[in-house]
């Protein structure tokens, strides 16, 4: 099963963060996993001229540091007894971040999602940068009431009449099962499975057939099977990896929906009421590292629920060290 060995908490003053901590101090206990809290303050307005008898611009760059340290080890809390390093970085803070992924290898980023006031959406300009750039894995949490999660989700995409194996793709749904697995084990939580399908070409049956209603239903049944028979497929690979015992004990809900994705899984995970979504993020051909797919995008938009974004193999992010 999927372990962290070092996790970046990424911190957002702007919401409650105190479930989140707890949260990431528990999961880094259950994967004996480093941890790091990094604040990224943003650089001295250009051209600003001190007043006479001030400090000077140095003497406020070392102030807001350290205050900016205070107030990360702050969010631990006087009780906390899990070792955390402190990162505090000038600049803009998704790049900021990315650079300390790359810098210090951590597999896992975690962030308290952006306070959505003047737009009705979960995420904002630095959580879409990360989820679109980060090379590892972006938890964005939502704040919430409750201190663990209920219902975990993972949403897994395949072309079951593909010849050949995509191997990038096995791997990142093997990835999105295993983060999920993961997450419901150290919450005690459900675990919902779900692929979407579709099956747009029984639109046109009817062109070549005497019997349109019934060739219509044939090749929709006919690609139901092959989907379900994909999806058990996955299911068995899924009960290998964890082992019988842990497999019955998550007893995951499995769900394969005919439809569109960027409809049908928010829709599931509002059913559900989930509290966290692990899905994958696609880049679009041509352009590497700077979107994720269309569908992704449009699933993200419509979410109301903490997120867990997995990258594909393969995946450069455009932004580099300094």
């Amino acid at each position: 099963m999927k372990r962290f060995s070092k996790i970046l908490y990424v911190s957002e003053p702007s919401v409650e963060q105190t479930g989140s901590i707890a949260q990431v101090i528990a999961l880094c206990r259950s994967n004996q996993a480093d941890l790091t809290l990094i604040e990224v303050i943003p650089p001295p307005t250009p051209g600003m001229v001190m007043p006479p008898g001030g400090p000077s611009a140095d003497d406020l760059a070392v102030t807001r540091i350290s205050n900016a340290r205070k107030a990360l080890i702050s969010l631990l809390g006087p009780d906390a007894d899990h070792d955390v390093d402190i990162d505090v970085r000038v600049g803009t803070k998704f790049m900021e971040v990315i650079r300390a992924v790359l810098e210090d290898g951590y597999d896992l980023v975690i962030k308290p999602a952006e306070n959505p006031d003047w737009i009705e959406r979960l995420f904002g300009s630095d959580d879409m940068h990360l989820l679109r750039k980060c090379p590892c894995p972006v938890w964005l949490m939502k704040p919430q009431k409750k201190t663990v999660y209920e219902t975990v989700v993972a949403a897994i995409d395949f072309d079951p009449n593909e010849v050949d194996i995509d191997r990038d793709e096995q791997a990142l749904n093997d990835q999105i099962l295993e983060f999920a697995s993961a997450l419901a084990l150290a919450e005690s939580a459900e675990l919902h499975l779900v692929h979407v399908w579709d099956a747009p070409e029984a639109g046109f049956i009817s062109m070549w057939t005497d019997d349109p209603a019934k060739a219509e239903v044939s090749l929709v049944e006919g690609e139901r099977a092959r989907h379900e028979a994909g999806m058990d497929s996955r299911i068995q690979m899924l009960r290998s990896c964890l082992g019988e015992e842990t497999y019955d004990y998550i007893s995951p809900r499995v769900h394969v929906l005919m439809g569109s994705p960027r409809k049908a899984i928010p829709s599931l995970v509002s059913d559900l009421g989930a509290d966290v979504l692990v899905m994958g993020t696609v880049a679009r051909t041509g352009i590497p590292g700077l979107f994720i797919g269309n569908t992704s995008e449009a699933i993200l938009d419509q979410l109301k629920c903490s997120v867990l974004a997995v990258k594909p193999a393969g995946f450069v992010t455009p932004i580099k060290p300094e």
